[in-house]
């Protein structure tokens, strides 16, 4: 926090942040309130975003306000059916905006990013069309990109005589292989189920391209039951058959570390996370990360899919939105045009370990520290056609923790594939 950071208050509520305006945010007079996620890294950076804005805004003040992540998803959504409303919000794009969007409560900033091109294109377009709902635009980036990638150690590769798998035929070869060194051929933290979750994630954009999971967000009659669907989800129950992820997956987690450590001693080939992964090695297992065995790739292609192998699935980054009846519309519509693809928040976020989803901002990463890392991150989604958000994000609450206790029988061998889409089916 700057120097203006006001106060903390605990058991999950609100954490204010500058000097002007009330405490509680929204409604804050003539100041534009701004809401975010707690964030002990990225809130000076966002901080010192808003007083860059204040000292040169045209239109009025802005300032920040930042809640913890459950409790703010439950102020947002009373807020904004209600006068204590922010006039600026921090959201994950894709389903869990489209909530607001459909009760016609955010602000359609397609006409203003059309009439400045320059802003539009200064995102990486995979990433802004995750804000975007039946063509039109509603929320602009605000942080790094979060992809999902395979995480590999390849000194137990190398042991057992196989490479990095850049197809599924090549994926179930080297799970054959390690499982016959008596390796753990897949690190998974499967007491958690949206780590499973990656998996049905990647397998049905590569069998059947990312229209088959648009039809089942927008809620098309028999979207579940899609052939596409019942492949990813056979092919999900072979790994497991085959021991991909051991016997006792189900027992370990990722919170505490459980699968990370696993990769990093050696006792598993390959692991399936997000980004982030690479930050947790370093902090958990710096010794593994320093040793260069911590390696990184794209997740395979499925021969004869009809997905691109290129595209993308995890956290395309968060999202400033605006508020449609907002008092300070017009401060909320410069702050969020002007200070997001600012040259000295963009570089904050780089410095920070970030990777901005930002246009042309390759050359900073190539300076900045762990570059060989953070320039393939920004590479994969550049040239990512599509990039999916999380499905447990995307879809209505109800549907997802559905979705997430199906899929967690299914790992366990307690559903089928088929009894899985009539499940979801009918949902």
């Amino acid at each position: 926090m700057t120097a203006q950071a006001s106060a903390v208050l605990l058991a999950g509520t609100l954490v204010a942040c500058g000097s002007s305006g009330p405490a509680g945010g929204g409604g804050g007079g003539d100041t534009a309130q701004v809401w975010a996620l707690q964030d002990t890294v990225l809130n000076p950076i966002e901080e010192s975003s808003v007083e860059r804005f204040n000292a040169s805004s045209e239109s009025g003040d802005a300032e920040l306000a930042t809640f913890g992540n459950d409790p703010y998803k439950q102020r947002l959504r009373v807020a904004l059916g209600s006068p204590e409303a922010p006039d600026v919000f921090f959201n994950w794009g894709g389903g869990n905006l489209k909530e607001y969007v459909d009760a016609g409560r955010v602000e359609d900033l397609t006409p203003l990013l059309e009439e400045n091109p320059e802003l539009r294109d200064s995102f990486l377009p995979s990433v802004l069309e995750a804000a975007q709902l039946d063509g039109r635009y509603y929320g602009v980036p605000m942080r790094g990109v979060q992809p999902v990638a395979m995480f590999y150690n390849e000194e137990v590769l190398d042991a057992a005589g196989v490479q990095v798998p850049q197809t599924w035929g090549e994926l179930l070869a080297v799970v054959d292989a390690l499982e016959a060194q008596g390796v753990t051929p897949i690190a998974l933290a499967g007491s958690q189920s949206w780590t499973e979750l990656m998996w049905l994630e990647y397998l049905l954009d590569r069998v059947g391209g990312p229209e088959v999971f648009q039809a089942i967000r927008d809620g098309e009659p028999g979207a579940w039951e899609q052939p596409a669907v019942l492949e990813a989800l056979t092919m999900i129950r072979d790994l497991v058959d085959r021991g991909a992820f051991g016997e006792d997956f189900a027992s370990v987690g990722y919170d505490v570390g459980g699968a990370s450590t696993i990769l990093a001693q050696g006792d598993a080939g390959l692991h399936l996370m997000g980004s982030w992964e690479y930050v947790n090695q370093l902090g958990q297992s710096p010794e593994f990360v320093e040793s260069g065995n911590l390696g990184w790739a794209p997740f395979p292609a499925v021969e004869g899919g009809a997905g691109n192998p290129t595209n993308v699935v995890g956290n395309p980054t968060n999202f400033y939105s605006v508020v449609a009846d907002s008092d300070q519309k017009e401060t909320a519509l410069e702050y969020v045009t002007t200070a997001l693809n600012d040259e000295q928040y963009v570089s904050d976020l780089v410095a920070a370990g970030d990777v901005p989803a930002v246009a042309g901002v390759r050359d900073q990463l190539e300076q900045a520290e762990n570059a060989e890392y953070t320039t393939w991150i920004y590479d994969l989604v550049e040239a990512a056609p599509n990039f999916q958000l999380s499905w447990d994000q995307d879809l209505p609450a109800e549907v997802a923790t559905q979705m997430l206790t199906e899929l967690q029988r299914l790992f366990l061998g307690e559903q089928t594939p088929q009894g899985f889409v009539d499940a979801m089916s009918a949902a």
